[in-house]
């Protein structure tokens, strides 16, 4: 212990050379382990060690010096600490981010993409999407240059108040020292609980996240069958409009016919039989008359082959006279 208080103190291109850092032989090694033992006889008597309160001071200045590495060792421990559950608690997000972004994508672009593959559409569509994410990405750049711009603000006011603090020469005592530590430790009690309380809520909002996805999921079906309830609709209200225009004809038809029955029931109403003597009168003169037309008939044909029997005649006649009337004229 005295020993590193005095490396402390003494500079170390000051400091006599150990043995362990001496490049010497093994002969040599022995040569002066026995100069010093003889030595060491005959200056016993003049060394002088040291008192209570040195060796006091000294063990409280290591002890204090331990307290003040310990100290300082843990505040790194917990820097460290907390910049790792920074980091892990900003991959999760990361993550929950990448999962929400990629779970948006597949619904609203390769469903859309699958449906319409190699359409315009389609492309249009992630592109639209592509240009988007890169329009928030952009924002939140922003976003995060501001805030920090604000926390090296922030920082510089804080470097600022800490130099003034040391040249005021404000120093921290034990019981300050203690009072920060409860403080420390009622923080970190605070901290935990509010860790707590966050992974609770990221619980909570991952349940909430697959309840939204469900109901977008159960809203998209919905809307589906929305468009297809309203196509239906379309065509229910054009067979609906076809249907009036045939009834509409089918009235009229109708009309036409009810005054078509009336006109006749009105014939039927007036009409009168005639008696049976008359109805067989009529009758016998009926069957006289089509027995007359058949004699007619047949006479007709006999007259008209009658007809063709003379112009055949009339015709050799006429043939007869104009061979006669072309001979005539070559006799004389």
């Amino acid at each position: 212990m005295f020993e590193k208080y005095y490396n402390k103190l003494e500079p170390r291109d000051q400091r006599p050379p150990r043995l362990s850092e001496m490049k010497i032989s093994g002969a040599e090694i022995a040569q002066l382990r026995g100069r010093r033992r003889s030595k060491s006889r005959i200056s016993l008597e003049r060394v002088t060690g040291l008192s209570v309160d040195q060796k006091f001071k000294l063990v409280q200045k290591e002890l204090d010096d331990t307290k003040s590495e310990i100290r300082h060792i843990r505040a790194n421990a917990e820097r460290d600490l907390q910049h790792h559950e920074a980091i892990v608690e900003e991959a999760e997000i990361r993550c929950t981010e990448v999962q929400r972004e990629v779970h948006e994508f597949e619904k609203d672009i390769l469903k859309t993409i699958s449906k319409k593959k190699g359409s315009i559409l389609a492309t249009q569509k992630v592109m639209k999407y592509i240009e988007d994410m890169n329009r928030r990405r952009d924002n939140m750049k922003d976003k995060l240059c501001l805030k920090n711009v604000f926390l090296k603000v922030q920082r510089k006011k804080m470097l600022l108040q800490l130099r003034q603090k040391e040249e005021v020469g404000e120093a921290l005592h034990d019981v300050d020292f203690q009072q920060l530590k409860i403080e420390n430790a009622q923080f970190l009690e605070t901290i935990e609980a509010r860790n707590q309380e966050l992974i609770q809520l990221k619980l909570v909002s991952g349940n909430t996240l697959q309840i939204l996805n469900a109901y977008k999921s159960k809203l998209h079906r919905a809307m589906e069958m929305s468009l297809n309830l309203d196509k239906e609709f379309l065509l229910r209200k054009e067979l609906l409009e076809k249907v009036e225009k045939e009834t509409l004809q089918v009235e009229e038809d109708r009309a036409k016919a009810m005054a078509l029955n009336k006109q006749l029931r009105k014939q039927l109403s007036e009409f009168r039989a005639p008696q049976v003597m008359m109805y067989v009168r009529e009758k016998i003169r009926n069957r006289d008359l089509e027995k007359t037309i058949r004699m007619w008939e047949r006479k007709v044909e006999i007259a008209e082959m009658s007809l063709k029997g003379y112009r055949k005649a009339w015709n050799k006649m006429k043939i007869t006279n104009e061979q006669l009337q072309a001979i005539c004229p070559a006799g004389k």
